[in-house]
Order: C-alpha cells, then structure tokens, then sequence
C-alpha cells in the first residue's frame, strides 16, 4: 500500500466524538417555563378580569403542563434500542400528548362555564411556544 494512501485512509481524530454530552429531552427546562408562562398569564388575567381570569390562565397552562407528563412518561416507557421502536414510542407518546391536550380543552371549555376564553388560550398557546423554545435551546 502507497504510504500516501494509508495515511489519508486513518486521519487521526483531534477530539473524542464522545466528549460531546449527548442531546437530552429538556424536561424540567420545559415544565419550569411552562409555570412560569402560566404564573404571568393568570396574574395578567386575574388583574385584568377577576379570579376567572386567574383560574382560567391556570387551566390552560395546566393542559401543556399535563400533557407534557405524558408525552414523558410515555416516551420514557416505550424505549427501544430499534430505529422502528424508537419511531414507533415518539408516535404513541406524541398521539398521547394530543389526545390529552384535546380531552382537556373539551372537559374544561364545557364544564367551567364562566372561564376566561382569552386568559385561557394565551395560556395554552405561550405553553406550547415556550415548550418549542425550550427544546431548540441547547444544554
């Protein structure tokens, strides 16, 4: 073999691939921010519209708090050493999340009649963006 070659074919490595920590679900990262959202949101709304606006901030910061426990302990239950399994368990914790997010939008809407439709949606909504800034932000 041309000595050329062979010492092309082994570059030598400058660093470990290994001291990069590998990417982590940021669990507490999201549920920390979620609160938070959730604690600004009904004080905003509970000044602006009575304990209604309080409760009903809450309530919608509680269906992505909720449905984020799911997603987790779902997720968490379904790993597998597989490429399929791994796909397999994100879809049944991701169908998991949703269907949570939906019984709970449906159980709070028709029997909490005098809930703050505003205070309760900007709830949700800053949950969920706040759930996909967390993930994007490295460790």
């Amino acid at each position: 073999m041309n000595p050329t070659i062979q010492e092309f074919a082994r570059p030598s490595v400058l660093r470990s691939v290994s001291s990069d920590p590998p990417f982590s679900y940021p669990v507490f990262r999201i549920a920390g921010g979620q609160v938070l959202v959730t604690a600004v949101v009904a004080a905003i709304a509970g000044w602006l519209a009575g304990w209604h606006g309080v409760w009903s901030g809450v309530l919608g910061g509680f269906v992505n708090v909720s449905a984020g426990i799911v997603f987790a302990v779902l997720a968490r239950l379904g790993r597998s050493r597989s490429a399929v399994g791994t796909v397999t368990a994100m879809i049944r914790a991701e169908t998991g999340k949703i269907v949570v997010i939906v019984l709970l939008i449906w159980l709070i809407l028709t029997t909490y009649r005098d809930v703050v439709h505003g205070a309760f949606f900007a709830a949700f909504v800053l949950t969920v963006l706040v759930t996909q800034a967390a993930i994007l932000i490295r460790d």
